[in-house]
C-alpha cells in the first residue's frame, strides 16, 4: 500500500493447519486507489502554476520517491510540457530518461556534473518532485537552495516556498494536472545550452601503462545499451557510475539512502533474476565485495550472466576522503581465484584479472563475446589514491559536515 520496504514473516507450523475459507476460490485481493483530495489539488496547482509562471528561469529536478509515487511517466509530461530544464538527483538517477532533449545532468551540489549544478542553484524557482535531502545527497549540507524559491512535491504532498503546504495531493495528479497550466519557458535551458562544455575526455597514455579509474569507465560507458543495467556499488563508484549517461531503457540502480556498503552484490543478484531481459553490470569496491560476497555462488547456480568489474584498490577509498585511519586499509583477496573457487567446475563463470588498458579491452571482448552467456567477474587493479575528483569534494564536505559541533537545540 505504501511502497515501503516490509517483511512477510509467516510461522513455519501454520501453513499447514486447514481452515474453512480454503474449500471455496479465493476472494480477489484488491487495494483501493489513492485519491487526490479535488480542492486541494486545485488548490496546490493553482498556487504553483501561479509562482512558476511568474519566474524567470525555472527548473525542474527529479528525486528518487518518483518510483514510489509512480510517477515517472507524469513527470516527463510535466517535462514535455514546460520546457523547464530536467535535472536528477543522484538517488533518482535511472528514473528520469536521459535521452529527453531538456536534460541537463545530475544535481548533486558540489559535484553535480558539468554546469548542471550552476544552472539549478541560479535559478529563480526549481521544483524538486520527490527528493530526499539528507547529509550525502546534500554534499555535507552545502546545497545553495533557498526555501521560498522551491516547490517541493513529495508522494501525497506539495509544498509551495514559504507558503502553503497542501496534503493528500498526490504525486502523479499534481503533476498531470500542473502540466495544464504551466507557460512554456525555456531561458534556463537555453542558458544552460550557452555555457555547457562537455566534460573532457580520459587522456591516452603509453601502451602498458597501469589502468586508471577514468580509463575504466570509459570503456564501461561503451558496454551500455538498452538491454543493460547498472548497479553502483556505495563507494567511488557512485561518483563514476553518475557520470555514465544512460541509453534509453537502460536500468540503473544506485543506494545512497543508507551508504550501505556491500549492498550491491546482493542487488545484482536480485536484479538479475528479475530482469532476466537485461544483462547486468556492476561496478563494486573491493571493501564493499568482501561483505557480501558469497552472493556469487547463488549467481552462478541461478545461470546469471552479470558482469562484475571488482575494482581492487586496496581499501575502502570513500572512507579515506571522509576520515581516514588503519581501519580502511583491507586484506588483499585473490578475488578471481575466490569466485573461481565458488564456480568449482559447475555452472558458466568466467574471471579475469586485468591491469592495463589493453588487457581491460580484451576481457571486456572475451565477456561479450565468447562468454557472453557466462557470469564473467573482472578484477580491475588500480591504484589505492586513484579517485574521482568528485569524491575528493564530496568527501572533504562530508566531513567537514561530520565534524561540526553538536547543535544546542
Amino acid at each position: 500500500k505504501e511502497s515501503k520496504p516490509v517483511y512477510i514473516s509467516i510461522s513455519c507450523n501454520l501453513p499447514g493447519i486447514p481452515h474453512p475459507t480454503f474449500a471455496r476460490e479465493p476472494v480477489p485481493f484488491s487495494l483501493a486507489p489513492f485519491v487526490s483530495n479535488e480542492c486541494g489539488l486545485e488548490a496546490a496547482v493553482e498556487a504553483t502554476a501561479e509562482f512558476l509562471n511568474k519566474a524567470v528561469k525555472p527548473v525542474l529536478v527529479g528525486g528518487p520517491k518518483l518510483r514510489v509515487a509512480k510517477a515517472q511517466q507524469a513527470f516527463m509530461e510535466l517535462a514535455d510540457a514546460c520546457g523547464y530544464p530536467i535535472a536528477v538527483m543522484p538517488s533518482g538517477k535511472g528514473l528520469v530518461q536521459e535521452h529527453h532533449p531538456h536534460f541537463i545532468g545530475t544535481y548533486w551540489g558540489a559535484v553535480s556534473t558539468s554546469c548542471c549544478g550552476e544552472i539549478v542553484e541560479s535559478a529563480d524557482a526549481y521544483v524538486f518532485v520527490g527528493p530526499i535531502f539528507n547529509d550525502y545527497s546534500s554534499v555535507g549540507y552545502s546545497l545553495l537552495i533557498k526555501k521560498e524559491k522551491a516547490v517541493i512535491v513529495r508522494p501525497n504532498r506539495v509544498t509551495i516556498g514559504n507558503g502553503p503546504s497542501l496534503g493528500w495531493v498526490f504525486m502523479a495528479d499534481f503533476l498531470r494536472a500542473l502540466a495544464k497550466k504551466l507557460k512554456k519557458n525555456s531561458t534556463a535551458l537555453e542558458n544552460y545550452r550557452r555555457i555547457y562544455v562537455p566534460p573532457g575526455i580520459a587522456l591516452k597514455r603509453d601502451n602498458n601503462e597501469p589502468l586508471r579509474v577514468n580509463i575504466l569507465f570509459k570503456h564501461i560507458q561503451d558496454l551500455l545499451g538498452g538491454d543493460t543495467a547498472v548497479i553502483a556499488e556505495t563507494g567511488d563508484s557512485w561518483f563514476n557510475c553518475q557520470k555514465l549517461k544512460l541509453p534509453e531503457n537502460c536500468g540503473y540502480e544506485f543506494q545512497m539512502q543508507y551508504g550501505s556498503i556491500g549492498w550491491s552484490v546482493g542487488a545484482t543478484l536480485g536484479y538479475a533474476q528479475a530482469a532476466k531481459d537485461k544483462r547486468v553490470i556492476a561496478c563494486i569496491g573491493d571493501g564493499s565485495f568482501q561483505v557480501t560476497a558469497q552472493d556469487i555462488s547463488t549467481m552462478i547456480r541461478c545461470g546469471q550472466r552479470s558482469i562484475i568489474f571488482l575494482i581492487n584498490n586496496g581499501g575502502y577509498t570513500i572512507e579515506v576522503e571522509i576520515h581516514d585511519g588503519p581501519y580502511n586499509v583491507i586484506k588483499n583477496w585473490d578475488y578471481t581465484g575466490l569466485v573461481d573457487a565458488i564456480h568449482n567446475g559447475e555452472g558458466k563463470c568466467w574471471t579475469a584479472k586485468v591491469c592495463t588498458e589493453e588487457q581491460l579491452v580484451e576481457a571486456i571482448a572475451t565477456a561479450t563475446g565468447a562468454h557472453k552467456d557466462s557470469l564473467c567477474f573482472i578484477e580491475v587493479l588500480v591504484h589505492k589514491d586513484d579517485t574521482s575528483k568528485e569524491l575528493l569534494e564530496w568527501g572533504s564536505r562530508v566531513a567537514s559536515a561530520n565534524s561540526r559541533p553538536p547543535n544546542p537545540q
